[in-house]
């Protein structure tokens, strides 16, 4: 008779931590958490306020990097013909407009780096509210930010992805107005630097 009260009193416990793991969140999931910022209504029309904001840079810096080529090859056309005192005047003049041309650059990408950064805090503070909204309501024990090129995240099935599902709920939450913008990528200005002049 003890030994079956025994055996009653561990079955009771088996199911009592049974219950126990039905109602504790167990699922993890994934989430690519830049790529949802601008996956949504608000990131794509911010991207979009973005790129517009960086267009006249972005066709300014083209110009000076055009206007250097330019000198570039008549400092390479002229090498034979022209004399020393222009080719080094030339030469000079390539460099320092290089030399700004780049700061300009740096600069540029500063300031775009500084708005996009200020566009993910934004927006990530509302998305990071649904995602918690969303892994509480989906019994999620953990989500795991998968953006970073230093993830540790080795491989996850696209079956754990709540990506899209964050979107969708997220722009359920927060409709833009009428006419909302097509998915856009965010691109820095052109990272390229001049080469100084030989």
């Amino acid at each position: 008779m003890k030994f079956s009260l025994r055996l009653t009193g561990l079955s009771l416990v088996a199911l009592a931590g049974s219950a126990f793991a039905q109602t504790a969140p167990t699922k993890v999931g994934i989430i690519h958490i830049q790529n949802a910022i601008v996956a949504t209504q608000d990131g794509q029309k911010a991207v979009k306020a973005l790129e517009e904001k960086s267009a006249p840079r972005r066709k300014d810096l083209e110009a000076k990097q055009a206007g250097i080529s330019q000198l570039q090859n008549q400092l390479r056309t002229s090498s034979n013909t022209a004399s020393e005192e222009t080719k080094k005047k030339l030469a000079m003049d390539i460099d320092s407009k290089t030399k700004s041309f780049n700061r300009d650059v740096e600069d540029a990408q500063a300031e775009a780096e500084q708005d996009q950064n200020k566009l993910l805090n934004e927006i990530g503070g509302k998305i990071m509210a649904v995602i918690d909204k969303y892994a509480t309501d989906n019994a999620y024990a953990l989500i795991i930010d998968v953006s970073a090129q230093q993830s540790p995240v080795l491989y996850a099935s696209n079956s754990v992805d709540i990506t899209r599902d964050i979107v969708a709920l997220y722009d359920k939450n927060a409709p833009v107005a009428a006419g909302a913008v097509k998915p856009a990528v965010m691109t820095p200005p052109p990272a390229k630097k001049a080469a100084p002049a030989k």
